[in-house]
């Protein structure tokens, strides 16, 4: 029989260590000297020398624990931030991801996740240490340069915030947003044509506040929905004449005349134009050289999610152009947010190239308790399967429930596409008295005195009953666009 074999076994001689290399453990963890006091009470030596492997396993134990356990608190702290009606709703997680392809550098976005809400009441700001926040994700493509683009990305969110007062409460400035959105987008439009440039620029522009989701747009930038059961929504609607018949009807009524481009022969060739200036679209931000009936009013749209999982797309029509919303949202399912949005625009310029600007951003709202994946895509059978394992009776309701069921996750809080400013400023009385001082514009915010206000009802020729005693108001500049957008006078002549 041969000698014993010789096992070495490694020791470290346990000394004095330093703060900074101490890792504290969460619930049941113990820290490295812990683990020391432990394996001298077991092995019952007071040599004070640990097995160098068995310091290391606890060591690394306890970091996973350590690491763990901060994860743990960042959820719980990000969704802990409950604004005022939402006490009994976590807020949910967002993640987000963006992606994009210059042709003429006109396209623009905007991601911003920490936006403080202004309008929040001391009653309710008193019980929490910290603000509310929501978050605002935009794509902006513009037009004859980049000039309208970069103004809109930013100041239109402030322009929007000006307009809504302090002191409401979370159900009231979600109820007020859609009139702060119009007023914003108006405001924007006008500040920005005094610089006189003749760019535009498209707008979608989305706003998260917990489980809300506020969208207004112009032009043909799109945002669609995909909800967890593989429903998709359209939280947009595109302004192409080509397209959108009661725009073209809206601005044949204000004055513009709507053809084809007209080449030598008398040939009309591409797609239906606003004349003069030849735009393809019916609204947008700028275009000071088009006419004021392409006007700046958003279409609006605000839904919320039933606490499950959602995914938004927003992106320019380079996008668009190439791929259906059902297709953009099937071809990046089951991918984290910033893949996804790679994944959208390789397939957009898989299938018709690099022809203009293409940005698409992605964002991913998450149940805070739930740290899941958007949803897989169905894996593919093949045949010798399928032959095996088909169901033999097929069951004609389930693309019923489906549809149902997403109906469900959804709710239509709010729509307007309108154009008049007498509609979307002024139709809600009670919501205006909430959103808007008596003696200020509505729009640009100027203070006015009381007799120089003019009301937005004020000879509509537009509505069935023309009320001007009744605010909003607006003031004499602001009212001139509005005339100007309504066809009421030509574009670009002062009314004094």
């Amino acid at each position: 029989m041969g000698a014993p074999a010789v096992v070495h076994r490694v020791y470290r001689q346990i000394g004095p260590r330093s703060p900074a290399s101490i890792r504290s453990g969460k619930g049941k963890g113990m820290s490295s000297s812990a683990a020391v006091q432990q394996h001298r009470h077991h092995s019952g030596g007071g040599s004070g020398l640990v097995p160098l492997a068995a310091l290391i396993k606890e060591e690394v134990r306890t970091e996973r624990r350590a690491v763990t356990g901060s994860r743990i608190c960042i959820r719980e702290e990000d969704a802990g931030r409950v604004g005022v009606g939402e006490a009994d709703t976590r807020r949910p997680l967002l993640r987000y991801g963006c992606a994009a392809q210059s042709k003429k550098g006109e396209d623009f976005f905007l991601l911003r996740t920490d936006c403080g809400r202004p309008s929040t009441s001391s009653a309710s700001s008193s019980t929490s240490s910290q603000a509310p926040t929501f978050a605002v994700f935009a794509v902006l493509d513009g037009h004859n340069g980049n000039a309208a683009a970069i103004y809109t990305r930013d100041n239109l969110l402030s322009h929007v915030l000006s307009t809504m007062p302090r002191g409401l409460s979370r159900e009231e400035w979600l109820h007020a947003l859609p009139r702060a959105l119009v007023a914003g987008f108006v405001k924007t439009d006008k500040e920005f044509q005094t610089k006189g440039q003749t760019s535009g620029t498209t707008a979608t522009f989305v706003l998260i506040d917990g489980w809300t989701i506020t969208v207004a747009s112009v032009g043909d930038s799109r945002c669609i929905l995909d909800a967890q059961d593989g429903a998709v929504s359209l939280l947009t609607v595109d302004h192409r004449l080509e397209e959108n018949v009661e725009e073209r009807e809206r601005v044949t009524a204000s004055g513009g005349e709507v053809g084809r481009l007209s080449v030598v022969g008398g040939a009309e060739i591409g797609p239906l134009r606003c004349w003069p200036g030849g735009l393809c679209l019916s609204r947008s931000i700028g275009d000071i050289d088009v006419g004021e009936f392409i006007v700046p009013v958003p279409y609006v749209k605000q839904v919320k999610l039933s606490n499950t999982v959602g995914r938004l797309i927003i992106a320019s029509d380079g996008i668009w152009d190439a791929l259906s919303s059902e297709a953009a949202a099937k071809c990046c399912r089951g991918l984290p947010a910033e893949l996804a949005a790679k994944q959208v625009v390789k397939e957009a310029l898989r299938t018709r190239g690099l022809k203009d600007d293409t940005t698409c951003v992605v964002v991913d709202i998450i149940p805070a308790d739930q740290m899941i994946r958007p949803p897989s895509p169905p894996k593919k059978m093949n045949k010798l399967k399928s032959l095996i394992f088909r169901k033999k009776v097929k069951d004609p309701s389930n693309k019923l429930t489906k549809q149902i069921s997403a109906v469900g996750m959804v709710e239509e809080i709010f729509e307007e596409g309108s154009a008049m400013l007498s509609e979307r400023l002024g139709n809600d009385l009670s919501g205006w008295r909430i959103s808007s001082s008596l003696f200020t514009c509505a729009i640009c915010q100027v203070d006015l005195e009381p007799a120089e206000g003019i009301s937005v009802h004020a000879s509509s020729l537009f509505l069935s009953s023309s009320k001007p005693w009744e605010g909003p108001f607006l003031c004499s500049d602001c009212r001139d666009k509005k005339d100007a957008m309504e066809g009421k006078r030509p574009s670009g002549i002062k009314v004094l």
